[in-house]
């Protein structure tokens, strides 16, 4: 699959509309991009402090004629010797004044400082094409780009930031905030990119040429960090090794609380989410029939304040709510919407990709969503859902049809039923908790890089297309210092019931393929393990009790799974504030 586009080729707009909205866009992509630029300049000045150290001791670095030696110190060589791409890494540190003399420490927010400037200057000259002629899916293509640039710029100042220390000099980040920034503007850029693989013509050479390594920038970037050892404890210790440090000597009780919810939330949030809803005081009310503070969720969402660190709670009475273009943008954090109940307050739409592009990779395409046919989506830090449901109506034959898509930061769904056919839920980004949730699709209905747990779960497998088997999950990490993955614990995995009645007389799950990515482990084809044939990449990866058995097939216990091998040896527990084994069960 080609993951990550915003938008469908479903429904297109008139292209009067499309220019007005260009010269709109352009207005405000010229404002971001001064406030981008001016960014950059206030992240130099934190390591100013840095700059000058190493700019002082530059004087033996330099020949006579004053021009700095081009030669790689042994700090830089033996620092991009850890990266992915160390030739980009070896050039770009060059670039920057006093890298001669920068210690290999000094290199690791010299390296984030290069790159942050980078991506501000391609999300500058990128608006700078804002008011040329676009077709429908190249402008949606386009502006999706601009956005998660945005988005990466705000990622790396961050990072940056926290590397170098805040204003007393003490980090603003833990270790795990930096290496989720830095995967998260690593999948948008691989998102922006993506954006542009359906399309073609002048905007897209444009682009293409103007976002040219930034992926691999940010990869050096997760590499340098990452081996740089964030935490003193486990400096010069290789990070593999160091995340199997981690994961012997986390204690499982600091992670977790008596209710079950990452350590994340506040006490205050926890007793939200369990809170009866009629005890809840909501600032925002929204119901359709007029009895509340505004009638439709987009209204509610564009009066919430913006980067707000107060909880916002917004209750949305039962009834079908469906909003085009209806996103929680990264602006609006700490929102927390509450619902009537699973089938009672339903957010729907049938907004799908009713064109696919084949190809030869198990993964299928995702071409580009038109600007307003987005499906509900949430970037804001700290969003919330509880007690909802999210649908796309559009059957399977419409491919690919997103139901909800999630890229917040500590994010978390409660008690939600997310229903849909192929790429039902699009994990998109960052770090989320799905706990007590209806999940339904047939084909990768659960896709995406985020770093995401789910708990408590049920995974229902509906009927798919003709010469369509079920996969459940896609995941799509491409970085082996990227913090994402996917962990499913305490789910049940279940036929819908339009699949119940035609599974075989074997009494197994028919043709379902349970394909889960944790890291470099791929557990795949677990069909063949329950036909009993023993074969495939996870024969010694799993053990499937009752795969064979007869009499009370349908006994839950019966159909257990138990992973049994190491997530790339990823301190799951510390990433995501829950306690997450190497044999977790799902049941």
């Amino acid at each position: 699959m080609v993951y990550g586009r915003l938008g469908s080729k479903a429904a297109s707009f008139q292209q009067d509309n499309a220019a007005a909205s260009a010269l709109q866009q352009q207005r405000r992509r010229r404002r971001l991009c001064i406030v981008a630029v001016l960014s950059v300049v206030l992240i130099v000045a934190a390591v100013a402090s840095t700059v000058a150290l190493v700019v002082r001791r530059e004087g033996s670095a330099a020949g006579s004629d004053g021009r700095v030696r081009r030669k790689p110190t042994q700090a830089i060589s033996h620092t991009c010797s850890r990266t992915r791409f160390p030739t980009l890494c070896v050039d770009s540190l060059l670039d920057f004044p006093g890298s001669l003399t920068a210690g290999e420490r000094d290199l690791v927010h010299i390296s984030m400082n290069m790159t942050l400037q980078r991506f501000g200057k391609a999300l500058y000259v990128s608006s700078e094409i804002a008011n040329l002629q676009m077709d429908t899916r190249v402008r949606a293509a386009y502006e999706d780009c601009l956005e998660l640039l945005e988005e990466s710029v705000e990622q790396l100042s961050r990072s940056l930031t926290s590397v170098a220390g805040g204003g007393d000099g003490q980090a603003v980040g833990s270790t795990q905030d930096v290496l989720t920034w830095l995967s998260a503007a690593m999948t948008n850029q691989d998102t922006c990119t993506e954006g542009f693989d359906d399309v073609s013509g002048f905007v897209k050479d444009q682009m293409v040429e103007k976002l040219r390594d930034l992926s691999d920038l940010v990869s050096n970037c997760l590499a340098i960090f990452a081996a740089s050892g964030g935490d003193n404890d486990f400096a010069g210790v290789p990070i593999q090794n160091r995340r199997r440090r981690l994961m012997q000597d986390s204690d499982i009780s600091a992670n977790q609380d008596s209710t079950g919810f990452p350590k994340w939330l506040t006490r205050r949030e926890r007793s939200l989410l369990q809170m009866p809803v009629p005890a809840i005081q909501a600032d925002i009310i929204v119901s359709q029939d007029g009895n509340g503070t505004y009638k439709t969720i987009t209204e509610a969402i564009k009066k919430a304040p913006e980067y707000s660190s107060r909880r916002t709670i917004i209750y949305v009475k039962a009834g079908r709510y469906e909003e085009n273009n209806l996103k929680v943008g990264r602006k609006k954090t700490n929102l927390m919407f509450i619902g009537d109940g699973k089938g009672k307050t339903i957010i729907t739409g049938g907004r799908a990709s009713s064109t696919i592009l084949q190809r030869s990779t198990p993964r299928p395409s995702w071409p580009a969503f038109e600007a307003k046919n987005n499906p509900p989506s949430a970037t804001g830090a700290g969003f919330i859902a509880r007690d909802m449901t999210f649908e796309n109506w559009a059957g399977p034959g419409k491919h690919q049809a997103v139901a909800l898509r999630v890229g917040a930061d500590h994010g978390v769904v409660y008690r939600c039923n997310i229903i849909g056919y192929q790429d039902t839920l699009y994990v998109h980004s960052q770090r989320q908790f799905f706990r007590e949730c209806d999940i339904y699709g047939t084909v990768d209905f659960i896709f995406g890089n985020a770093a995401v747990v789910f708990q408590n779960c049920s995974l229902y497998a509906r009927k798919p297309m003709a010469q369509q088997k079920n996969t459940i999950t896609a995941q799509n990490r491409k970085d082996p210092n990227q913090n994402t993955g996917i962990s499913i614990h305490a789910c049940r995995i279940l036929p819908a019931g339009d699949l119940a009645p035609v599974k075989g007389a074997s009494q197994r799950l028919a043709r379902v393929e349970y394909h889960i990515c944790l890291g470099h482990t791929l557990l795949r084809r677990v069909h063949e393990l329950w036909a009993g044939r023993g074969r495939g990449p996870a024969r010694e990866l799993a053990r499937l009790p009752g795969h064979n058995v007869g009499g009370g097939g349908d006994e839950i216990h019966r159909r257990t799974v138990h992973l049994r091998f190491v997530l790339a040896a990823v301190d799951w527990r510390g990433l995501l504030g829950r306690p997450i084994g190497l044999s977790d069960t799902m049941v």
